[in-house]
């Protein structure tokens, strides 16, 4: 199954070979869920800071436990520090 998936910021270097800028397509298995695929790629679970699913947000809770459907976009975002 295809997922695009888009990774921001500091966590684009966790991003597969074959990335366009922070966007890369990625052959799942059907009962992939968003926690397998970070955990996959090496994310630090606490670097997965904000996560969302085709633009909706994906709270922590959910992420061992949601479904992705073909052609879904999968965004990560780290945790935001400045002033």
């Amino acid at each position: 199954m295809k997922l695009v998936l888009k990774l921001y910021a500091s966590l684009a270097e966790y991003l597969p070979q074959g990335a366009k800028s922070n966007i890369v397509e990625l052959d799942i298995e059907p009962q992939a869920s968003a926690a397998k695929i970070i955990k996959q790629l090496g994310i630090p679970e606490e670097s997965a800071h904000l996560v969302l699913v085709n633009g909706l947000y994906l709270e922590p809770g959910q992420r061992h436990s949601n479904a992705f459907r073909e052609g879904d976009v999968l965004a990560i975002w780290p945790p935001v520090a400045g002033g």
